[in-house]
């Protein structure tokens, strides 16, 4: 059928021309109520009348930015990249990526598992819900995902086709490289323009070419650098998550690009969450777990890919024979050890933009007091700027823990 944007009353019409969706329910009777808060799109929660328990989600793309109105266009083909995106991490590690019932490239929507036993992580962060899986599950995720979609593991043919099949986000990729990199570094109306109007610390960013222009080559990387299939939103809010089940949610941002990106995402959310922390509750034990749950997560990572990397001899990259074991194996370290660097300057640049970007964080534009949020900004900004200057030289996890620990 052609494109239209559907309400609660259309989307169970719709629905119910669609044979693998009206197998899950085993009956018509169904309603439809809106949940999305998103910034790009519409979500809808269809569940069975008699059978509550039966229950799926809509997501469908509509042509502008959600979260700036109708005057803001963009592509609803973002759909077509994240369905493509979902399909494919589905197949890599299925455990950590809701299932898809059905997609419409048309209609720019997906029909896909109810994850109604989850909260979005930010949330669950916020109020101080420690997840003991997650740095298992996610150290998993982001290791699997991005070994098996890069050179490392495919063939030379595999690694151009999967690059063919999302060059065509450009929307999505010209989003990033705007208000991750640029935007919100300079004066700008997309900007938290009330909050920027006589700051110094707003101004002191905007003036800092230092900062500024080692953020133009992780830019240049984001750009540039064709790695592996990213997620390319990797935040807390894009997780659904309880204490036994990690889900990774949302890759409408999905493209080739480099490894430290998504790494660096996640990593930046957590950073902002400990920034809270430290202002706001001053819960010194979560801020503790959240300082472990970092070292965990990055070096995991490293663990686990280079496990993957072990067992594949031959790739795009590597013959099998090429280097001998002890060559091949410091080249393995040194090649994961670089990711890490990236991604924390790919965090930097991540946390530095939701202070006074387009898009903030709950844990620091969400806080009511103005002095502390202020305090919050002014720590975000301390670490932000220390990640992306001296990312290139950092040699262990603990000297990221320590940037964030010396930021107060």
């Amino acid at each position: 059928m052609n494109y239209k944007v559907l309400d609660v009353s259309s989307v169970v019409e719709y629905i119910l021309n669609i044979k693998s969706v009206m197998n899950y329910f085993g009956s018509d009777d169904i309603r439809a109520e809106e949940i999305g808060d998103g910034n790009l799109n519409y979500v809808y929660r269809l569940s069975s009348v008699l059978n509550p328990q039966k229950v799926l989600i809509v997501k469908q793309a509509v042509p502008y930015l959600r979260c700036v109105g109708e005057d803001f266009l963009l592509s609803r083909e973002r759909m077509t990249y994240e369905i493509r995106a979902l399909q494919k991490f589905y197949t890599i590690c299925p455990s950590f990526v809701p299932k898809i019932y059905y997609a419409s490239q048309e209609m720019s929507l997906v029909v896909m598992e109810y994850l109604g036993n989850h909260i979005i992580m930010r949330k669950g962060l916020i109020n101080s819900v420690k997840y003991k899986n997650f740095s298992d599950h996610i150290s998993t995720y982001m290791a699997a995902t991005l070994f098996y979609t890069s050179s490392l593991y495919l063939s030379s043919s595999d690694k151009r086709e999967l690059i063919d099949k999302f060059n065509g986000n450009t929307e999505l990729c010209k989003l990033s490289e705007d208000l991750v990199f640029s935007f919100a570094f300079m004066e700008h109306e997309t900007n938290d323009n009330e909050n920027v109007k006589d700051n110094p610390e707003a101004e002191k960013l905007f003036a800092d070419m230092e900062f500024k222009e080692r953020v133009l080559e992780l830019k240049y990387k984001f750009m540039t650098q064709s790695d592996a299939l990213l997620h390319g939103d990797l935040h807390t809010g894009s997780i659904m998550i309880n204490e036994k089940e990690t889900y990774v949610i949302d890759p409408e941002f999905a493209f080739v690009g480099p490894f430290g990106f998504d790494v660096g995402a996640l990593l930046a959310n957590l950073v902002n969450n400990y920034i809270h922390h430290s202002v706001v509750t001053k819960d010194e034990d979560f801020k503790e777990w959240l300082l472990l749950t970092i070292k965990e997560v990055l070096e995991k990572f490293s663990e686990e890919f280079l496990n993957f990397w072990n067992q594949n001899k031959n790739s795009a990259l590597l013959v099998d024979g090429y280097l001998d074991e002890s060559a091949l194996q410091n080249f393995k370290k040194r090649f994961i050890k670089n990711i890490i660097r990236d991604s924390v300057g790919f965090a930097g640049c991540k946390m530095a933009r939701r202070v006074y970007g387009v898009a903030g964080v709950a844990e620091i534009r969400g806080i009511e007091d103005r002095a502390l949020r202020a305090e919050a900004e002014k720590s975000a900004l301390k670490i932000a700027r220390e990640f992306v200057i001296k990312h290139d030289k950092i040699d262990n996890v603990d000297e990221i823990l320590e940037i964030m620990k010396n930021a107060g």
